[in-house]
């Protein structure tokens, strides 16, 4: 039983660095889809979030894409920054390890890509989420002056938001 014990707090301890290294890392679409489905169900009724998405899972299937997309971005950005010549001279000076890595150790910069990609992709799917939101809220509010009006002009609440949220 003892030495039980002993492999069980050994695993225990192997995890502790590996989670501490994953809050650093690149996210995933499903963890970017999910935190955006939950921060909309927050910030709607409950009826607008279900004139949006008939379940969770549909909101979470949409927004799938869009974050795949948001971290294919993102990388593509902090690739380009991190070999991009001028990148000290329009950061005060620091380099990409020193404005996204680790301020401290001889391995400052062995995560500076996955911050990079992490902090891009977190700031579009946020940015996302709030037009998602902002737009579902005028439509809600739009519906409300008149429902008929609304399903001539629109004709569904999907259709209402997709439009508010599509950049001209």
């Amino acid at each position: 039983m003892k030495r039980h014990l002993t492999i069980l707090a050994s695993v225990a301890a192997l995890c502790i660095p590996a989670a501490a290294l994953a809050a650093d890392a690149t996210p995933n679409a499903s963890q970017l889809a999910l935190q955006s489905c939950k921060t909309q169900q927050a910030a709607l009724t409950a009826s607008a979030f279900k004139a949006l998405y008939p379940t969770f899972g549909k909101c979470v299937s949409k927004a799938m894409h869009a974050a795949q997309s948001a971290i294919q971005n993102a990388a593509q950005q902090c690739q380009a920054e991190s070999t991009d010549a001028n990148f000290a001279a329009t950061h005060s000076g620091s380099t990409f390890a020193q404005v996204y890595g680790n301020a401290k150790g001889k391995n400052a910069d062995a995560n500076a890509m996955g911050k990079c990609v992490s902090t891009k992709a977190h700031a579009a799917n946020d940015a996302r989420t709030a037009a998602l939101v902002k737009a579902a809220k005028a439509c809600k509010a739009e519906r409300a002056g008149g429902a008929a009006a609304f399903a001539t002009k629109y004709g569904s609440f999907g259709a209402c938001v997709s439009q508010k949220t599509k950049t001209p």
